[in-house]
């Protein structure tokens, strides 16, 4: 057995310490430094709030501005943190893959915006050939495709942001899903989902100016629209006049004192529940001529009937009505 002294073992420890590269041992100084506090060699521990870093002991600020290199949102739990991860584009209802695929762009050019060889080009268009084919690869995904379209089509007809497009993608996914469109068209689904959206969302398109952008009529919409409200119980207020009355005003020219009593009359009238059943573009183009006449700038019946996409009978029927909700004196029509 050999036997070796304790201090003959601290000798060698201590000369292979002293041996260290320069170098090596002031990385290990360093590394003792950054977990610890270099007054009093107090542990460390960082502030997410001011974004420092200082010591638990003495309160020495160690560093500031720390940048967070973590995401901007907060998750609680795993579920939460896997559906706000993400990467590359966001995903969108708009999509029938929800924007997950990658699309092979249509431009036959490289990176660097040279075009592309014949033998390349026709590559590429045989590639999107199988993507299209593979992103669409049953009836369901086909038809949700097409009908997303539609919508896309229709509101960007109609001026309906995206969120409302979002809304109505949503109406018509929940119809598929629960087979809904047995029997009907697609069109006609898609029109009424926009249509249901818009009200939904508060956005004041009428029936008649949906039908207009659509591939259908006016009674198919009709019938899809109201079949989808009572099978997926969609709770949809009924439109308010007043929120037609700013663009009819805007495409009449008409004054801001015009759309001002414009609305004054409509709120007197609604209170009445005089706009019960009525058609609210009617009843908000009706008060706009009304006040036209009150505030002695005229409109016409057929410019205002031509601005909130109505007939010239229900202007004059709404505007009689109205005159004498207000008790005010009865203004012939033109």
């Amino acid at each position: 057995m050999c036997h070796v002294s304790w201090a003959r073992i601290t000798t060698v420890t201590g000369e292979c310490q002293s041996l260290r590269h320069p170098e090596e041992q002031q990385t290990a100084t360093d590394s003792i430094d950054a977990r610890s506090c270099p007054e009093c060699r107090g542990s460390l521990i960082a502030d997410a709030g001011g974004g420092e870093t200082l010591c638990e002991d003495c309160g020495l600020v160690v560093d500031d501005d720390r940048i967070d290199r973590g995401p901007e949102w907060r998750a609680f739990d795993a579920r939460e943190r896997d559906e706000k991860s993400r990467v590359g584009a966001p995903t969108t209802k708009l999509l029938h893959d929800d924007g997950l695929t990658t699309t092979i762009g249509w431009q036959n050019q490289d990176a660097y915006g040279n075009v592309l060889a014949d033998e390349k080009r026709a590559r590429m268009k045989r590639l999107r050939t199988w993507q299209d084919r593979i992103r669409t690869d049953n009836p369901g995904e086909r038809n949700l495709q097409y009908a997303l379209g539609e919508i896309n089509r229709m509101a960007g007809a109609l001026g309906v942001p995206e969120s409302v497009q979002e809304v109505g993608a949503v109406i018509y996914r929940r119809a598929l899903d629960e087979d809904l469109l047995r029997g009907r068209s697609i069109e006609a689904i898609a029109a009424a989902a926009l249509y249901a959206a818009c009200r939904k969302e508060g956005l004041p398109r009428s029936l008649d100016e949906v039908t207009g952008v659509a591939r259908v009529g006016l009674v198919e919409i009709g019938r899809a629209y109201r079949h989808l409200a009572g099978e997926l119980e969609l709770r949809i207020r009924p439109t308010d006049p007043n929120k037609y009355i700013p663009r009819f005003c805007s495409a009449l020219g008409v004054s801001e004192e015009i759309e001002r009593t414009a609305t004054e009359i409509v709120d007197v009238t609604t209170d009445q529940a005089l706009h019960t059943g009525k058609s609210p573009a009617g009843f908000a183009g009706a008060a706009i001529y009304a006040a036209s006449i009150l505030c002695n700038e005229k409109r016409t019946q057929k410019a205002v009937a031509e601005a909130a996409d109505v007939t010239v009978v229900t202007i004059r029927n709404r505007y009689q009505e109205q005159i004498e909700a207000i008790d005010g004196p009865f203004l012939a029509p033109d």
